[in-house]
């Protein structure tokens, strides 16, 4: 799923954002509104990582968003 997408149902991964990032407040994610430098700025904040680690982690979102997706679509097309 690229960040276009994700940043388009920004809303609906806010439970998955959340339980990720924990100390992300709905404030934050509200404030964050899918832009993906925003979140990863945020996390550094948060969490006090260097900024490579908080895009791998993002990255890394990214990337299980999407094979959750492609799993979803393989079962609907069974």
């Amino acid at each position: 799923m690229n960040w276009d997408q994700i940043e388009g149902k920004w809303k609906q991964f806010g439970g998955q954002l959340k339980e990720k990032w924990g100390k992300l407040t709905d404030d934050d994610l509200t404030t964050i509104a899918g832009k993906r430098d925003q979140l990863v700025g945020k996390i550094q904040e948060r969490y006090g990582i260097a900024k490579d680690e908080a895009e791998r982690q993002v990255n890394d979102f990214s990337t299980a968003l999407d094979q959750a997706d492609t799993t979803k679509a393989r079962r609907v097309g069974h």
